[in-house]
């Protein structure tokens, strides 16, 4: 406990090195909230953005391989019009790329069980792409991801090569993605402070958290099965369904890990 307090003020002590140098406005209550608490520590966020990332001109790789000769003609966090995003290549000489990136939050956490609650709740918001990994120094490090990405090639060497009317549609479903992106934060924040307050309130002995270890995962092999089976009856539906915001279903499997 006492190494992970100091790695944790360590972190919290440094300066912000990204970009913007500071905590994105929507992704600010939860990384709050979990710093606020003495097992969880965040080392990355963004609550997502819209991003017009143009490579060098003679440049073939993605700026995502080439982050140094990458630069954003445009960027913001919030939905956007066909006209930000032509007025933004306006300044294009490169190969430029529209990219929706949805929230992602890392979280160092002091146990595994704390990593374990943080996933469940991500699960449940729809953050399907959300995973744990433990370092070979034993740090635990739960990351919040989801799937509804989008990456769309517009110019090739300054050259626009895609009509305004297809633009103008790209950017529909881009803010539909970002009211999307909103809403699974909403409902992660929520369901956290459910959460949270439910693991304060459980005293559990040693014996009980080994019971409560083994409770997780037999429900994620058994959520792993009936989806599987649920996919195999569905396998026409394309569309991804959306989790349902109730707050006190998804308290039902907190208590189960908790208590």
């Amino acid at each position: 406990m006492a190494a992970f307090r100091q790695r944790k003020a360590q972190r919290l002590a440094r300066a912000d090195a990204s970009r913007k140098g500071g905590l994105d406005e929507r992704a600010a209550p939860v990384v709050r909230l979990l710093n606020g608490r003495a097992r969880f520590c965040t080392t990355s966020s963004c609550s997502g953005r819209l991003v017009l990332a143009q490579g060098g001109a003679a440049d073939t790789n993605s700026c995502e391989i080439q982050k140094k000769n990458c630069t954003w003609l445009m960027v913001t966090h919030e939905t956007c019009t066909k006209d930000d995003v032509m007025t933004a290549l306006e300044k294009a000489t490169g190969d430029v790329v529209l990219k929706f990136e949805p929230f992602v939050l890392h979280v160092l956490c002091q146990e595994l069980q704390d990593a374990q609650l943080l996933h469940s709740v991500a699960i449940n918001s729809g953050f399907r792409n959300s995973g744990i990994t433990v370092g070979r120094g034993g740090k635990i490090m739960m990351a919040v991801r989801s799937t509804h990405c989008l990456e769309v090639p517009l110019s090739h060497k300054g050259k626009l090569m895609v009509s305004e009317e297809y633009i103008e549609f790209l950017i529909h479903v881009a803010n539909r993605k970002m009211e999307e992106n909103t809403r699974r934060i909403d409902r992660f924040y929520k369901c956290l402070e459910v959460a949270l307050k439910t693991a304060i309130s459980a005293n559990n002995s040693p014996s009980e958290e080994m019971e409560n270890r083994s409770v997780y995962i037999h429900r994620r092999k058994r959520k792993t099965i009936q989806e599987q089976d649920a996919h195999t009856s569905l396998k026409d539906h394309n569309e991804e369904l959306e989790p349902e915001d109730d707050t006190e279903s998804n308290l039902a499997i907190f208590a189960e890990i908790m208590i």
